[in-house]
């Protein structure tokens, strides 16, 4: 094993220099990685040859902290039912102010965690919360899939994503709504609070709606 790598029990990673050198590695003179196979699918929104992928950044390390990080700052933990439809003693569900689609939710935690520092009875009660809604908006006319996201680089404060795609918008499916949603008009208000209802229906039982 070579010294530069690193051990994480007994599994060897790279360094992020080595991973960095090996992207380099891939790319052109000007530092430019091809564009990706997903640009040829047909639910991506953007003609691929019209793409040029911008060149790769040097590292940065360490990384600058995310909003909120270690609770400081952090808007979430200031204002905790802020936007809120639904909520009990450990989670909110936080709305949208102006939604591109049928749902467009966030579960949040009222205390400041983050994805990994769930113990197990939150992360299943995070499990039933997301199951339940996504159950329920999903059985609604009009309702393709409701998709779930945790990407977390933005804000320290965990925000998982629940977004409904639109029945018949295929072009909207898979791992590219959230680029497809930026391009569509602001659902009517009275649309959005009808979905919203039957999600905070779901969780009735669970907690306090606030619709």
């Amino acid at each position: 094993m070579r010294r530069s790598l690193t051990r994480v029990g007994r599994v060897a990673v790279p360094t992020p220099q080595q991973f960095h050198d090996r992207v380099l590695a891939q790319a052109d003179p000007q530092r430019r990685l091809q564009v990706p196979e997903q640009a040829w699918w047909e639910i991506f929104p953007f003609e691929p040859d019209s793409l040029v992928v911008k060149p790769l950044d040097p590292l940065t390390l360490p990384e600058p902290p995310r909003a909120g990080e270690g609770g400081v700052g952090c808007a979430r933990c200031a204002d905790p039912d802020a936007d809120a439809v639904w909520a009990n003693e450990r989670w909110t569900l936080v709305a949208f102010g102006e939604p591109r689609l049928p749902l467009s939710v966030m579960v949040m935690p009222r205390e400041h965690l983050d994805f990994g520092d769930l113990g197990d009875a939150m992360a299943a009660e995070l499990g039933v919360i997301s199951a339940r809604v996504a159950r329920a908006v999903e059985a609604l006319d009009g309702i393709g899939r409701v998709h779930v996201y945790k990407i977390g680089d933005g804000g320290a404060h965990l925000h998982q994503f629940l977004l409904a795609r639109p029945a018949g918008m295929l072009q909207l499916r898979g791992s590219c709504l959230t680029l497809w949603e930026e391009m569509l008009p602001v659902v009517p208000p009275d649309e959005s609070a009808a979905v919203l209802r039957v999600a905070v229906g779901a969780l009735e039982d669970l907690g306090k709606g606030r619709l």
